[in-house]
């Protein structure tokens, strides 16, 4: 059991250093060549609308990202195994908290002799969702380069019409600050994403619940799916 608890320590550990070689080395080198040289060509002439509507480009970009982010932590993730994590760790708070008002220290010592194990229960549930984060980093960031990047291939620093219309004001940039904290166009991005992802998101969840979504993930993950 040690082995087995190193070993998946060890999963974590490299896991968590390839992300953070990605983010702090690999893709701010490598980002803006994937930006240039596989978005943009694809991403342009699919969603770009020649440059004429950019909120529908956000939109739809901000769509195309987390449809794929949801996609694959669906496939990475195992819900009923989170989901029972989650209560048993709701069920030691409770008890846990219950046998310190009531001054139990025997009760209270016996609880936290339990804790280890469900903090690797927890660990072990949650585990999975660390290893969509090497592909969403690859896929999502050179897409934001590609949004803000002021080159030839950047999209809204060469936008004719980076102006839109709301409620309250006829012309509203896109490159503006409105709460002192971001550009317009993040603001957008963020909204959409939310928006749509929270619908998508629990679509898939449920859909992870019927058998066949288990044998497209068990074809796929063979090695997760038992």
């Amino acid at each position: 059991m040690k082995k087995l608890d190193n070993k998946a320590q060890g999963s974590n550990l490299l896991m968590l250093m390839i992300l953070l070689m990605l983010m702090l080395f690999i893709m701010p080198t490598v980002g803006p060549y994937l930006a240039a040289y596989v978005i943009h060509p694809v991403f342009y002439p699919l969603i770009g609308f020649n440059g004429q509507y950019p909120v529908l480009t956000i939109f739809f970009a901000g769509i195309i990202v987390v449809f794929f982010s949801s996609l694959l932590t669906n496939f990475f993730t195992d819900w009923k195994k989170m989901g029972e994590s989650q209560e048993i760790s709701r069920a030691f708070q409770k008890e846990i908290t219950k046998a310190r008002r009531e001054g139990n220290t025997n009760r209270v010592n016996k609880l936290m002799k339990m804790q280890p194990e469900i903090m690797k229960k927890q660990t072990e549930a949650s585990g999975g969702m660390m290893k969509p984060m090497v592909f969403l980093i690859i896929f999502i960031w050179p897409i934001f380069i590609w949004l803000r990047q002021p080159a030839d291939w950047g999209f809204l620093i060469n936008l004719d019409h980076y102006f839109m219309t709301v409620p309250w004001a006829n012309q509203v940039s896109l490159f503006s600050y409105p709460f002192n904290f971001g550009q317009v166009w993040i603001w957008l991005y963020l909204l959409f994403s939310m928006a749509i992802g929270q619908v998508l998101r629990q679509g898939l969840k449920y859909l992870s619940w019927t058998d066949r979504w288990k044998n497209i993930k068990g074809k796929i993950l063979p090695s997760r799916v038992r």
